[in-house]
């Protein structure tokens, strides 16, 4: 599981590399984030009815869910890589670092939410459902603070 996420992010490194190393940080930040938005549509969309539930693939995307939120983001989250140094690039907005020490916590809150949606995803339709509510409302919670529009 690890490894393919290793590798993903491997084979992309070449295709993000700027001149601009904030502009790398940046899209390693935003490619973390698109592998999460990744694994959480799966869910999602079994959720919804879109695509048929399926136990395996649920419980694959939530581990990988689990393994993201343990990466250690702060190599990614530098100041002066924000809308504000880079608009149009990056909906970050500045005050991530003004206000740091809650974005922490709503890391952490991610985090439970992600355990908790490993501990559902398994267990059927309904239970993964019922977990994927509060792992959208961690998500949510960041991005309405800390997200432009």
């Amino acid at each position: 599981m690890r490894t393919a996420i290793f590798a993903t992010l491997a084979l992309a490194l070449p295709a993000i590399a700027s001149a601009d190393p904030m502009e790398d940080t940046i899209a390693a930040r935003q490619g973390f984030y698109k592998l999460l938005g990744a694994n959480v549509g799966i869910i999602a969309a079994m959720a919804k009815g879109e695509t048929d539930y399926d136990a395996a693939g649920a419980q694959t995307a939530a581990d990988n869910i689990v393994t993201l939120t343990n990466y250690n983001l702060a190599h990614v989250y530098v100041p002066g890589t924000s809308a504000d140094e880079y608009p149009g690039k990056t909906r970050a907005l500045g005050k991530i670092w003004e206000e740091f020490p809650a974005v922490a916590e709503k890391g952490a809150g991610l985090k439970a939410a992600a355990l908790e949606m490993q501990a559902a995803a398994g267990q059927g339709q309904g239970e993964m459902a019922a977990a994927l509510g509060k792992l959208g409302g961690a998500c949510k919670a960041c991005h309405d603070d800390y997200r432009a529009k």
